[in-house]
């Protein structure tokens, strides 16, 4: 280590922790009257939602809640899970968002593996608590959450209702401070094998986040993405990386934000309308959903902005949402990196080129933000240049990635194996550094002993006129080894098998994009493609849904 010079501070100097309660006192300074909406249910401005994260506070610590405890969160996307997201790291506790789309088994896992203490329920979900309440070992209390008139349930130890705990508490708290390192949130994700593994995240950490994403967002001028006079409201899950990190940066600024609760199209384009929506994120999947609702089908976008993550952009959804007045920017990211990574950026060489060459880049992963090194390793450790061609799995460094899998030694050792953060994914970076995945290395298709890239067959696919969604996998096959398999939903009143993808796909062959090995030659057509809890493809079960199929002949498989 450099022997620099350090100066030893002032007795009475005061080192300020970098702590998620300095995100929360931001916003209300800039626009205490800017609102904060759920649903068709509620709205309040910032002073009040001040005053709500210090009786949630006062509740959580008057039922026994000390520093350290870890305090459980099942909810749809509202304003209570943003208190939550405040108030709960800001008295010491960690914040545990539970994936509710998991099965109730992997539920009762992660509950058990992350040791929550206390456990606020949502009415709906009070049959999926009562199902595992049994197996659970270190719960002790709960608290009610609904939008109904019934304040009560059936949980054990329950404390209270939220609103009626809220109403009955103090709005003030002197909110202490304490080591930036401390633990503020965990949650879990999922693999292709074994149980959910926990990430976890220090005060510092999202702290250094939300203002990278800040100043990422709000600061590049090329694709001006969100500030404080947008309105926001999340179309990603609060119980996935935080909703990407977004609600604590929205707060930070003072921006009005919007919460849909359960993710319902009809009720989401209302909401966008009604409330003027300016910004949001999602993955493919979802923005799909929300394109065809009935209540878009009429409607102009206005130049709505919106990231899209967790699965690649493809060009089709890109044009797609276009022609409906939103603007479409990639970013990337996973559930170990906070999540923000990198984003799109036009500079100003791309500014001299054609759309067509701006539009290639606004959907590529895109440029690693402030603070973020990115680099391509080889499988023995090596580094790999970064000329637009080579592949390599992406790893990374930055102030905000999980140091580890909570409780998961051999795992935590893995996943930081030569010092470097590893993603699973296989990604090319060009020469202006941009990041451009190739694939999860766990889905690229080994074909003859070549690899091909089923995200870039997906994007291909997708800009076919019959094609409303396509995911590729590749099946065992005796010559080849593996090859590509599609899986198509397709619009309504076109055709699609085989033949037509072939012919669909040649041109794309021919001139060198793809080749022709790549070709799947054969396909099914189905009314819906597996998604896993997040509306990712899930290619785990379209893989094993094909085997079944392929041994069943079954008639919706289309074969060259």
């Amino acid at each position: 280590m450099l022997n620099t010079r350090v100066i030893k501070p002032t007795d009475e100097a005061h080192a300020t922790p970098l702590l998620i309660k300095n995100i929360l006192l931001s916003g209300q300074r800039y626009e205490r009257t800017q609102e904060i909406v759920y649903r068709d249910i509620s709205r309040y401005d910032y002073a009040t939602l001040n005053q709500r994260v210090c009786r949630l506070a006062n509740a959580l610590t008057n039922a026994g809640v000390k520093a350290g405890d870890t305090v459980a969160v099942m909810d749809w996307d509202s304003n209570r899970y943003l208190e939550c997201m405040f108030a709960i790291p800001m008295i010491g506790a960690v914040l545990h968002t539970i994936n509710i789309r998991l099965s109730p088994d992997q539920i009762l896992y992660t509950m058990n593996h992350a040791e929550d203490i206390f456990v606020l329920v949502n009415s709906e979900f009070v049959p999926i608590y009562k199902a595992i309440e049994g197996d659970l070992t270190t719960v002790k209390k709960t608290i009610l959450l609904t939008d109904g008139q019934e304040k009560t349930a059936e949980l054990p130890d329950l404390v209270g209702e939220y609103e009626e705990l809220l109403a009955a508490a103090e709005p003030t708290y002197d909110f202490p401070e304490f080591d930036e390192n401390s633990v503020a949130t965990t949650f879990y994700t999922t693999g292709t094998t074994g149980n959910p593994k926990g990430v976890y995240f220090t005060h510092r950490q999202l702290v250094l986040h939300t203002l990278t994403q800040a100043s990422t967002m709000g600061g590049l001028d090329s694709v001006r993405l969100f500030g404080n006079r947008d309105v926001y409201m999340p179309i990603t899950p609060m119980f996935h990386v935080h909703a990407w990190g977004i609600p604590y940066t929205a707060t930070l600024l003072g921006t009005k934000q919007v919460y849909p609760g359960r993710y319902e199209p009809e009720m989401l384009c209302k909401l966008i309308r009604e409330e003027k929506v300016t910004f949001s994120h999602c993955v493919p999947t979802i923005l799909q959903m929300v394109l065809n609702a009935d209540g878009a089908k009429d409607m102009d976008f206005g130049g709505m902005r919106v990231i899209i993550g967790g699965s690649a952009l493809n060009r089709s959804l890109y044009e797609a949402a276009k022609k409906k007045g939103m603007v479409l920017s990639a970013a990337y990211g996973m559930s170990e990196t906070c999540p923000l990574i990198s984003s799109g950026y036009i500079n100003l060489e791309l500014e001299q080129g054609t759309e067509d060459d701006r539009a290639a880049y606004r959907i590529k992963a895109g440029i690693p933000v402030p603070f973020v090194e990115a680099r391509l390793m080889d499988p023995q450790g090596g580094f790999l240049p970064h000329d637009g061609k080579t592949q390599g799995e992406l790893v990374l460094r930055a102030p905000w990635l999980t140091q580890g899998y909570f409780r998961e030694p051999e795992k935590s050792q893995e996943l930081w194996s030569h010092g470097w953060m590893h993603t699973g994914d296989v990604a090319a970076i060009d020469a202006m550094g941009a990041i451009e995945i190739r694939d999860r290395i766990k889905d690229v298709i080994k074909t003859g002993g070549e690899w091909i890239s089923s995200l870039e067959l997906e994007d291909l696919i997708s800009q076919s006129p019959a094609v409303k969604e396509v995911a590729v996998v590749g099946v065992p096959d005796p010559q080849w080894d593996e090859r590509p398999f599609a899986l198509i939903v397709a619009h309504d009143g076109k055709e699609m098998d085989a033949r037509i993808l072939r012919d669909h796909l040649k041109p794309y062959a021919e001139e060198g994009r793809i080749n022709k090995w790549a070709i799947p030659n054969q396909i099914a057509c189905v009314t819906e493609i597996p998604k896993t809890s997040v509306g990712k493809l899930d290619k785990k079960l379209i893989r094993g849904e094909i085997v079944k199929w392929q041994e069943a002949e079954a008639p919706f498989l289309s074969t060259l």
